[in-house]
């Protein structure tokens, strides 16, 4: 397994690329403002082709530039149902700066613009591209249609959890934006990130990587707070 990643943007932004190795086919996550040069540099040195673009929610610093990256690669964009309405006015629908602000930082003519094959992210399937699966988990309270994706969770290795902005290392993601829900951030936390196992590499949305156990003992928004249901695949 090949899986990388770089903050990307005004809002520091983790975009991801994942594959079965180096050579290979592969997915890219969370193309943010600004990812496309720092994504191309990876693409080239490590000989990867993207086949998705997958989305864990949308808002703009996430979706950024995932039309020229889908369009310049022929590929599409994948992205829960309940937030597919931010992809067709990314600017308008997210966050903090005005419409026009945010039209003003583009660089190129598709950026901030819709993708031209937008597929679904459904809560609790398998997806497997470039030869990777991922278990997809429906995750609102950031967004309505935040997803997280958990991958090798059956290759004997610690699972990866791409968390977007459902967790991150000692917080969570906001629930005060438009599309946000308190109620349903706690309530997909502890559904959603509580069942996993503590040795789980949590990559977020933003800023560095920890793991479910590091997070269930210090992050204050879970300590205290009891998981229900199943993790993600679990039967």
């Amino acid at each position: 397994m090949f899986i990388t990643g770089f903050p990307a943007g005004s809002w520091d932004t983790n975009c991801y690329v994942v594959a079965s190795g180096e050579g290979e086919d592969c997915i890219v996550v969370d193309p943010g403002q600004d990812s496309m040069e720092t994504l191309s540099e990876i693409l080239r040195e490590h000989r990867l082709r993207p086949v998705a673009c997958l989305l864990t929610h949308g808002h703009v610093d996430h979706v950024w530039s995932v039309a020229p990256l889908t369009a310049g690669h022929g590929i599409p964009a994948y992205i829960h149902p309940d937030d597919r309405y931010r992809l067709s006015d990314p600017a308008g629908s997210s966050f903090s700066a005005a419409r026009e602000s945010l039209l003003a930082m583009t660089k190129g003519e598709l950026e901030l613009t819709e993708p031209d094959d937008v597929r679904p992210l459904l809560d609790g399937t398998d997806i497997t591209l470039a030869g990777v699966t991922l278990a997809v988990g429906h995750a609102p309270g950031h967004t309505e249609g935040s997803v997280v994706f958990t991958l090798d969770r059956t290759t004997g290795r610690p699972p990866v959890l791409l968390s977007g902005d459902l967790l991150f290392a000692g917080s969570i993601g906001r629930s005060d934006l438009a599309g946000g829900d308190p109620v349903a951030m706690m309530q997909s936390l502890a559904r959603v990130v509580l069942p996993m196992d503590d040795d789980t590499v949590v990559m977020p949305g933003h800023g560095e990587h920890t793991t479910i156990g590091a997070e269930r003992r210090t992050n204050p928004f879970l300590v205290g707070l009891e998981a229900t249901g199943q993790g993600i695949g679990d039967s």
